[in-house]
């Protein structure tokens, strides 16, 4: 099944996780929206600001969301990843964020603290 795959932090420095993800997921069937503060493309699809992804994204248009950024950094995006009520939010190291985490599970969203790229290398995903 295709997750379309949201990815906060997206960046296109490729000694970054979140250029490897976006990379690894369509290697794994897997479509991917790049959103984050950073100019630029990845793989061919434009880094989307928050204004631009809220214009263009609906409720459920997203499987799962990784985050690739710090929990004091996610703040200003909460209220943008929960109204897009995704199936799943995956907290890769260093994102790990109870806060973030009990408000999407209070709205039946799956939290995961996990590697996005060792789920996918490890059919997890």
């Amino acid at each position: 099944m295709h997750k379309k795959t949201l990815i906060l932090g997206a960046t296109p420095n490729p000694s970054r996780y979140a250029y490897i993800a976006a990379s690894m997921l369509p290697q794994y069937g897997h479509p991917f929206v790049p959103v984050g503060i950073k100019k630029g493309e990845v793989f061919g699809q434009k880094i989307l600001s928050k204004a631009e992804a809220e214009a263009m994204l609906k409720p459920r248009d997203i499987h799962t969301i990784t985050l690739y950024v710090n929990p004091l950094r996610q703040q200003e995006w909460y209220d943008f990843l929960l109204n897009l009520q995704p199936q799943r939010i995956i907290f890769n190291p260093g994102t790990e964020n109870p806060a973030l985490a009990e408000r999407a599970q209070a709205q039946g969203i799956e939290t995961v603290e996990a590697c996005t790229l060792v789920m996918l290398r490890t059919g997890q995903y």
